[in-house]
């Protein structure tokens, strides 16, 4: 859960549940914030795996290079889309 935190005030400029005002932004924010923690709880925060039956081993069967960082920021940002919330890099006023 603390890296499903950090990631998540990472994509709205550090704003946790507290800074936002409105009901719908929260329930959003409180969506994405469980889409990360699913994401890293099926994957990990590194590359994406694969399994093993005995000595035969399958690995990175997603998109080449695919961390679980890339799969949990991607669910959030979905959650956040149309909210405001997903920091743009510019400052808030």
């Amino acid at each position: 859960m603390p890296a499903a935190l950090r990631l998540l005030r990472e994509l709205c400029g550090g704003v946790g549940p507290e800074g936002v005002a409105d009901d719908l932004d929260l329930l959003a924010w409180g969506r994405a914030c469980c889409a990360v923690a699913e994401a890293f709880a099926e994957f990990g925060e590194g590359r994406v795996g694969g399994y093993a039956i005995g000595d035969f081993k399958v690995t990175n069967y997603m998109e080449r290079g695919t961390t679980g960082l890339e799969v949990a920021r991607q669910a959030a940002l979905s959650e956040l889309a149309g909210t405001g919330l997903a920091f743009a890099g510019a400052g808030r006023p």
